[in-house]
């Protein structure tokens, strides 16, 4: 009994190493893993132009808030909301009774004063005559001298009242400031209107208009440049889009750039004009302001798709001895239509791969086929 069960345990130990030999062959038979096939291309420098884009509101370049300078209600609206209006337009009307029985009062007191300082310079005519031939007293004369003199503050008063009393009259009736869109009525006719605080309206030029943008005080220097050198085209730099347009851009030039840097955030103000003939900007509205930028002399420029990101980190796989790819982190700059400016961690003339780069990690080996190919690979 104990001779079979010898034999049985020498079948067992023969089989698993039997097994094991199988095993080591199968593994050895494997080897490397084959070359991924890739498309690559060389790492070149060259002169581009990148768009820069900031996010920009319409605003008139001229722009006035209609307030009355009386008070009273509105008795007379003269204009249709949302149209242009044309200089020296009448616009809104204010009750005028009041003003103008406060006009006709100033004017008649300025009568009645003209009418004294006329009577009373005849008197003082004969007393002088008088005092000549010394049929009256001295005093009498200075006594008219003085009469003249009040009269005449009288009248300058009187004068001062009718200027102010024309005023209120004539700002009764609120009259465009010049040719642009006015808005929508704020108030409707019988409403009360306070001098100086109530909003009736506003008018805007509406062509051309502005686009204002905020850039970071770096970049001042470029803008200044653009619109100091007369040999630079503006007019073919400044574009604007419009959210839900039909992609047209509208072509603008610098109108201003504001006098100082804003303390909290950094930024000044760059103001863009732009015809607007058509009235596709409207004031208020938010749109894309784009800048075309040359770049300062030649930069390395990399197909955008060879580029890989994780976790806000950019890669590129370089090809290296033996076809051995290196996954290095680069530094990028703007956006190039479907390229990508680096500006550190690449080298001119270094080999990168462009497709295949989902089927890569670091230190795979790569084979370089027709980009069909590579396209298949990674498929």
């Amino acid at each position: 009994m104990k001779h079979y069960k010898h034999i049985a345990t020498s079948f067992v130990i023969l089989g698993t190493v039997l097994l094991s030999s199988c095993g080591n062959s199968q593994q050895g038979q494997q080897g490397p893993p084959p070359p991924v096939s890739v498309t690559t291309q060389v790492v070149s420098k060259q002169a581009v132009t990148e768009e820069l884009s900031y996010p920009g509101k319409v605003t008139g370049l001229r722009e006035v808030e209609l307030r009355a300078s009386v008070n009273g209600y509105i008795t007379g609206i003269y204009f249709q909301e949302g149209t242009i209006v044309n200089k020296g337009q009448k616009l809104y009307e204010i009750d005028r009774t009041q003003y103008l029985a406060a006009y006709n009062s100033a004017k008649a007191s300025v009568k009645s004063a003209e009418a004294l300082l006329e009577r009373s310079k005849k008197d003082f005519e004969r007393y002088e005559l008088l005092d000549k031939k010394q049929a009256i007293a001295k005093q009498r004369l200075d006594y008219a001298q003085t009469e003249i003199n009040t009269v005449q503050a009288q009248l300058d008063a009187a004068k001062a009242n009718l200027a102010a009393a024309k005023n209120n009259y004539d700002n009764s009736i609120i009259y465009a400031p010049f040719t642009g869109t006015i808005g929508i009525s704020l108030l409707k006719i019988g409403s009360l209107v306070t001098a100086g605080s109530t909003l009736l309206n506003t008018v805007s030029d509406t062509n051309p208009v502005a686009v204002d943008i905020e850039v970071d005080q770096k970049e001042l220097p470029f803008f200044l440049a653009l619109e100091n050198n007369s040999n630079v085209v503006r007019d073919s730099i400044f574009t604007t889009t419009i959210p839900g347009g039909t992609g047209k851009r509208i072509v603008g030039k610098i109108a201003t750039i504001d006098r100082a840097i804003n303390p909290t955030t950094g930024t000044i103000k760059i103001r863009v004009s732009f015809p607007n003939a058509s009235g596709s900007l409207r004031i208020g509205m938010n749109c894309t302001l784009n800048v075309l930028k040359k770049s300062d002399g030649e930069v390395m420029v990399i197909p955008y798709k060879a580029v890989a990101e994780q976790l806000g980190e950019f890669t590129v796989f370089v090809v290296g001895d033996s076809s051995k790819v290196d996954q290095r982190t680069v530094t990028l700059g703007a956006k190039v239509s479907s390229d990508i400016v680096v500006n550190n961690g690449l080298k001119e003339g270094e080999v990168i791969v462009v497709d295949g780069i989902m089927s890569l990690r670091n230190g795979s080996v790569v084979s370089t086929e027709a980009p069909a190919t590579a396209a298949q690979q990674g498929k």
